[in-house]
């Protein structure tokens, strides 16, 4: 079994025109120092899209699902995570996926 097993990857899907650029790396990057130090989280990457500009993704893993479910119910997840509410994809079924690791080397 390797390290990464049990961990967690959540992809939170976001679409912005391509004025809105700056706008979602700026939310990203605030969000992602609030974050800093949380118990669980093991880092984070905002992915832009390459065939299609407009769409990007934010990738986080975490060591588990019970970390990740811990942040989540806690009062602070909807405040910290609003600056990149408006740039949701809406065209998704749910805006956001988990993924946990089944295999890895």
């Amino acid at each position: 079994m390797s390290a990464a097993a049990g961990r967690v990857r959540i992809v939170l899907y976001l679409r912005a025109e391509e004025a809105e650029a700056s706008a979602v790396a700026e939310a990203y990057h605030h969000i992602s120092g609030d974050l800093a130090g949380t118990p669980g989280l093991l880092g984070n990457e905002l992915l832009r899209e390459v065939t299609d500009p407009g769409a990007y993704a934010v990738l986080s893993e975490w060591e588990s699902m019970a970390a990740f479910r811990d942040w989540e119910a806690g009062s602070a997840h909807r405040g910290t995570t609003s600056p990149l509410r408006p740039y949701q994809d809406g065209e998704r079924r749910s805006p956001f996926a988990l993924f946990e690791v089944a295999a890895a080397y």
